[in-house]
């Protein structure tokens, strides 16, 4: 395992009815002006709305409301935050949603505390916040982990990138399972096959020798598969839904990258998908991890193998390891048909919102593959032009 040091992650309140003991909890000790942040009127239909604004008043807090957070969180969007949060002396901000919102949030929390302009201090001139706006979540969609680091994917719409940036760490964050039925299936499919992603993402990364870490991870990804199976047959079952959003904190909370170098080269290249063509980030991922793991099979074997086995449940059956390998990358492929996900660009187009950019666009896919940043812990670099290359092969 790599040396690492490990400082934990926010304090969680888990299960049904934890918002009010969180909230009666953790608002006391926080300013009298609160950022509540959220996307559409999705949270106003459930009542989670109703619920945290009412916990709010109760505490005597003077709300501000920031809505309309759109998936894939532009820079703009951020800035409107900012705006918001610097204009009306907000003390705390309170993220009500999925990924998007918490992302988003993470940033406005560190910009309003911040005179030098995030995006270039981060990626020009490589500083990183040191100060923030408290921030809370309470979390209505899982898959994306947000919640549990200060990680944020922004998407840059002058500059065609969507990148990783650092922000706030949340304070305290609200899972409550239950809000979750409310997803379309569709979506949370989607946010669970991310926090397949996700595991992978860790697993596949260096060094590729076993340690604790990808032990616990295999449990983890076989839960993950197990339930969305269940959620798929039940949709109502919130126990099943507790496993998925335990599993995709799990996920991202940094327990199962302990001792690992990560890869997340498939993120990379959905990211860069996703700021051309505004398309779902777990689709997306649906569609290019198979077919990005084509072609690092030869390149990190020995995992694959037990990627197969493990997570899998294969067996060697007189196969060679290369076969055995193989066939678990087919498992995977076989399991984004079974839960209706797309499996190629072509699919991925006929679920898109009319009028959207075309992910099949080979112009477009150029594009993608001579922007995507190329990380260090892949199983080996890859080349601009390969990544063209798998990106016409998922047409």
């Amino acid at each position: 395992m790599k040396s690492f040091q490990y400082e934990g992650m926010p304090k969680v309140y888990f299960g049904e009815g934890a918002l009010q003991p969180a909230l009666t909890k953790e608002l006391p000790a926080l300013g009298g002006n609160v950022l509540l942040a959220y996307g559409g009127g999705s949270i106003k239909k459930s009542g989670i709305y109703g619920e945290v604004l009412g916990l709010l008043e109760k505490a005597g807090k003077t709300v501000t409301e920031f809505s309309g957070i759109m998936a894939n969180p532009t820079y703009a969007k951020v800035q409107e935050g900012v705006k918001l949060a610097r204009e009306n002396q907000i003390d705390f901000i309170l993220a009500v949603g999925g990924g998007s919102v918490i992302d988003c949030c993470k940033i406005v929390s560190a910009q309003a505390k911040m005179e030098e302009d995030i995006w270039k201090a981060e990626f020009t001139g490589h500083r990183f916040p040191a100060e923030f706006i408290p921030l809370g979540a309470v979390t209505t969609v899982s898959g994306t982990g947000a919640e549990m680091n200060n990680g944020a994917v922004i998407t840059n719409e002058e500059t065609k990138q969507k990148n990783g940036m650092l922000g706030a760490l949340s304070r305290f964050v609200v899972l409550d399972p239950s809000y979750t039925l409310t997803v379309p299936m569709r979506q949370a499919v989607s946010g669970a096959f991310d926090t397949l992603s996700h595991c992978m993402e860790i697993y596949f990364g260096k060094p590729s020798e076993t340690n604790v870490s990808d032990e616990m991870n295999e449990a983890v990804m076989r839960n993950v598969i197990k339930n969305i199976r269940a959620m798929l047959r039940d949709p109502k079952d919130v126990s099943v839904r507790s496993e998925l959003m335990w599993d995709s904190s799990m996920a991202e909370n940094g327990i199962l990258k302990l001792g690992k170098q990560t890869d997340f080269q498939n993120h990379m290249i959905e990211h860069q998908l996703g700021a051309y063509t505004d398309c779902s980030h777990g689709q997306g991922l649906a569609v290019i991890q198979p077919a990005v793991y084509c072609h690092l099979v030869k390149d990190n074997t020995a995992k694959f193998v037990r990627f197969a086995e493990k997570v899998w449940h294969l067996s060697a059956d007189g196969r060679t390891d290369a076969e055995l390998a193989r066939a678990g990358i087919e498992a995977l492929s076989d399991f984004v048909r079974e839960i209706g996900l797309p499996s190629t660009l072509t699919e991925l187009k006929a679920g898109m919102r009319p009028g959207s950019p075309d992910p099949t666009d080979r112009e477009i896919l150029r594009k993608v593959a001579d922007s995507t940043i190329l990380t260090a812990g892949c199983a080996r670099r890859f080349t601009p032009d390969e990544l063209y290359e798998i990106l016409t092969e998922c047409i």
